[in-house]
């Protein structure tokens, strides 16, 4: 994503996109202070920080800013149901997925909320850093973030003292990243997201609480998994016989029981089934252009079962996916299992578990020219506002990009057709389902 800098003076379209946010809060002071400190996540500065924000720009200071961002009585979850909400019916064209991902921001010190020596896959080492959990939607024509939440370490979670100075929510018990994950999708489904599927790389897809709470919510998924992840596979599933009788009894000793299913159809790990399978399975699929042309590696595809704790059979059925390099080439063995999307070809299922490569962008665009990582304070709503307005400007330059920087306010224009339409930075083919044609959205949404 190209993002434009902004200049220090106030931006006629964005004070027009921020007018629906204006609700929440009651006085216009309140409402300056949000289009200052959004206008500086914008601006050409080195540091995004609420004293960078407040010493750069006319108009506000770093106290005013200051205040808006850890005083000023607002709801930063409420900020993104509006913002969900807007983006649904000017920045979707249906069809799409919600991503969940984490990332991690450097931090120094043992004071700001959340903050540990824990891993994070951002920085790929355990170093001290918050990570915060992520959704971010993306369909054929639009990508953008959904919602976020910090990640609180067990360490933090059980501190009752750091907890009250960080302002930590005193209901808020430790979470999995799975679990947080859970809870973001159920806020989105809330303000009217219905994603088609749901798309996490093995951090999430080796936690079975995480599938489970998906299929629990009826949504289906595409997730990355380990080479040992265990599987039954389908067609020995259906082959098995049933309970067969118990050994005869030799009049010696307890009586032997008869095998358990679990012990008749042995689970075995995802490399393990795939190895097994012949090489003319295998088929080539290109999935995007990359920067030295078409991405392509041999995929192959499985029917098999879900196991539970310690081998436990789960009615949970889908496509376990390889994916190798090209014959001669170098690279490393991946999998995925694809849930509740039988009728999905190969092609298809290949791209839905390659969409997580536009989430890393907005990773790299959030940070490195949106501040996502210079928040300075400790507080948990402080730290929370700061995300959901950072979320907010990036929101603003998806419809600027879109619809050009006439009017990005509650009614938008078309979206620009031919040669000023918008790039689609999406895979060749997504969505699963529909035409790789690209639509444009009315003024009021799909």
């Amino acid at each position: 994503m190209s993002v434009p800098k902004a200049g220090l003076e106030p931006l006629v379209d964005l004070g027009a996109f921020l007018e629906p946010f204006g609700s929440l809060v009651r006085r216009s002071e309140s409402r300056e202070a949000m289009e200052r400190y959004a206008t500086g996540l914008l601006a050409d500065l080195d540091r995004k920080t609420a004293a960078g924000i407040g010493r750069a720009l006319p108009g506000t200071n770093a106290q005013r800013v200051q205040e808006f961002l850890t005083n000023t009585a607002w709801d930063s979850q409420e900020m993104d149901r509006l913002r969900i909400e807007h983006m649904l019916r000017h920045a979707s064209v249906g069809d799409g997925v919600v991503v969940i991902d984490d990332t991690g921001i450097a931090k120094k010190g043992k004071h700001s909320v959340g903050v540990g020596r824990q891993y994070s896959g951002t920085l790929g080492r355990v170093d001290n850093c918050q990570v915060l959990v992520t959704a971010h939607y993306v369909d054929r024509v639009f990508d953008w973030p959904v919602t976020a939440r910090l990640y609180l370490p067990e360490s933090w979670a059980t501190d009752s003292d750091r907890r009250e100075k960080a302002h930590v929510p005193p209901e808020l018990a430790f979470q999995t990243k799975g679990r947080i994950g859970l809870a973001l999708l159920d806020e989105a489904r809330q303000a009217g997201l219905r994603p088609r599927a749901v798309v996490a790389d093995a951090g999430y897809g080796d936690q079975p609480a995480f599938l489970d709470g998906l299929e629990k919510r009826g949504l289906a998924y595409v997730v990355a998994v380990g080479v040992n992840t265990r599987f039954r596979l389908a067609e020995e599933v259906a082959a098995d016989p049933g309970d067969p009788s118990p050994p005869a009894y030799s009049g010696r000793g307890r009586p032997r029981k008869a095998p358990s299913f679990e012990e008749r159809v042995q689970p075995r790990g995802a490399g393990a089934i795939l190895e097994s399978l012949p090489a003319q399975r295998w088929q080539i699929v290109a999935w995007r252009e990359g920067t030295k042309g078409p991405l392509a590696k041999q995929f192959v595809r499985v029917r098999v079962h879900r196991t539970g704790a310690r081998g436990r059979h789960l009615d949970s059925e889908g496509w376990l996916i390889g994916e190798r390099p090209l014959p001669g080439r170098r690279g490393d063995l991946k999998y995925f299992y694809a849930y509740d999307l039988d009728d999905t070809p190969v092609a298809e299922l290949v791209d839905l578990a390659h969409v997580r490569w536009v989430i890393e962008r907005f990773y790299q665009d959030a940070k490195g020219e949106l501040g996502l990582d210079d928040y300075e304070g400790r507080l948990w709503h402080g730290l929370h506002r700061h995300i959901a307005l950072v979320m907010l400007a990036h929101s603003f330059l998806t419809l600027r990009q879109t619809y050009g920087p006439e009017v990005t306010g509650p009614d938008p224009p078309e979206q620009p057709e031919g040669d000023d339409a918008a790039p689609s930075s999406l895979p060749r083919g997504f969505p699963p389902g529909g035409s790789s044609k690209r639509r444009r959205p009315s003024p009021t949404g799909p």
